[in-house]
């Protein structure tokens, strides 16, 4: 087993796997507890405490239980902790808390750091990770305060408070979580709750990375601010902008004759912005994604298996796998050899790595699907068989992004189907590739190189 598992300080991967696994096992262990609950919620099951815990660790945002009313002040702070570490990274955090306490900056430290936030060509690691933190209290404190006070208008100050916090924190760790049971339903129309939500998850998603490259340069003018950004950011910028543009407009064009039609055109584009912003792994609602149609839910599941940006609080197979992708693909149409964007070439290794997590990616999703539909039918799950099909895609790729949207399948799957989700949630955080690394051998290079041969493709 030893052999096999490898020591953990000379895999970052195994490392990351290991220790989501023990803040997994930390989490449920102290949301079984009864402190954790109201005094009218039955106790959580096991399977119940560790879907919660996985949810929240790895900013998911699915839940079997009501957080609002089910959880007692304890039980929802355990939830925010989990939410806290997993979108900020539980490495980052524990390099940080090592650094600070005097550690060493070892090759170690800066492999873990490299892979979790982008930054491999940083000579200064803790000058790094005080700029992370600086940026994540920076965002959730500002929309801590924002939401406070638009939510004294509805809550006592204590209560108002602990709203605005909890789900500032929630939004830009991209984690879906709310106090409400409707989610944000009832502030559908409202323009200051929804700018500030869908702020903090752009942001939030956007990696940090990007925010990093911006601060460096955002007082250059324009034009010279723009040159000096790095293509990563260049890319996570423009596929952002292009991602959120369209799902706003394939929600307007469906919905318009069906949820948006009784609207307001200003709360249409409102509501049509804000299902496009959250459907990239944040996980709020303000309409009834149940209820939305067909075309509108294919289009918030492609949405959702993009995500947002790398090193960030947001799952998905990445904004900039897609990019590299169509690349690859427009370079290809015109019979080019390299890709190239904003005057720079893009290694052919990046081009292979975007390949291989695409396909890691939906294979992981078809087999969580099928695992999933079969468990369900099997044991007799209690939605509708007619729309079984939908509502498990659906469900599936909710949790392998780590959204959190859905349809109400989660209060409906079994055990199995339980159990399932919660994997997805868990690959879906560390990503597939991670996952893989985490538990492969060690890599050996072949003795023998055999003569190249070229398949026909297409």
């Amino acid at each position: 087993m030893a052999r096999f598992v490898g020591p953990l300080a000379r895999h970052p991967a195994r490392t990351a796997f290991a220790w989501y696994a023990v803040g997994l096992i930390a989490g449920s262990a102290v949301l079984l507890q009864p402190f954790c609950r109201t005094p009218a919620a039955t106790p959580l099951t096991f399977i119940d405490a560790i879907f919660t815990a996985t949810s929240a660790l790895c900013v998911t945002g699915l839940s079997v239980r009501s957080t609002g009313n089910e959880f007692s002040w304890f039980g929802q702070l355990t939830v925010l902790l989990l939410i806290q570490l997993g979108g900020i990274g539980i490495i980052t955090v524990t390099t940080f808390v090592t650094l600070r306490l005097g550690g060493r900056q070892s090759l170690h430290n800066r492999t873990l750091l490299a892979e979790t936030l982008g930054t491999s060509d940083e000579p200064d690691l803790s000058s790094v990770l005080r700029r992370v933190v600086r940026f994540t209290l920076l965002f959730e404190l500002g929309g801590a305060v924002i939401l406070t006070l638009r939510f004294l208008f509805d809550y006592h100050l204590l209560d108002a408070l602990w709203h605005g916090i909890f789900h500032s924190v929630s939004a830009f760790c991209n984690a879906g979580f709310s106090l409400n049971d409707n989610s944000l339903m009832a502030y559908q129309g409202d323009w200051i709750v929804n700018l500030t939500i869908m702020t903090l998850i752009i942001c939030g998603g956007i990696g940090y990375p990007v925010m990093i490259d911006v601060s460096r340069n955002w007082h250059r003018a324009w034009p010279e601010c723009w040159s000096q950004l790095m293509l990563h950011t260049k890319l996570m910028l423009i596929g952002t902008a292009v991602l959120i543009a369209l799902g706003t407009i394939a929600v307007l064009v469906f919905e318009s004759q069906h949820l948006l039609r009784e609207m307001p055109l200003p709360r249409q584009i409102l509501v049509a912005l804000f299902q496009s912003v959250t459907s990239r792994t944040a996980g709020f609602n303000t309409i009834d994604t149940g209820a939305l149609q067909d075309a509108t839910l294919l289009v918030v599941i492609l949405l959702m298996l993009v995500g947002a940006g790398p090193c960030s609080a947001a799952g998905g197979f990445k904004v900039t796998t897609l990019c590299l992708l169509a690349l690859r693909a427009w370079t290809t149409f015109w019979g080019g050899s390299q890709v190239h964007m904003a005057r720079r070439t893009i290694p052919q290794e990046v081009i292979d790595r975007a390949v291989t997590t695409a396909l890691l990616f939906a294979a992981t999703l078809t087999i969580g699907l099928t695992l999933l539909l079969s468990l369900e039918q099997l044991q007799g799950s209690g939605s509708d068989s007619g729309k079984l099909f939908v509502d498990a895609s659906f469900e599936a790729a909710s949790a392998l992004g780590t959204v959190g949207l859905s349809t109400g399948f989660t209060a409906h799957l079994t055990t199995a189907g339980k159990i399932v989700i919660i994997l997805l949630m868990f690959i879906g955080r560390l990503g597939p590739i991670t996952v893989i690394g985490a538990i492969s051998l060690s890599r050996r290079e072949p003795a023998i190189s055999y003569a190249t041969e070229e398949p026909l493709v297409g």
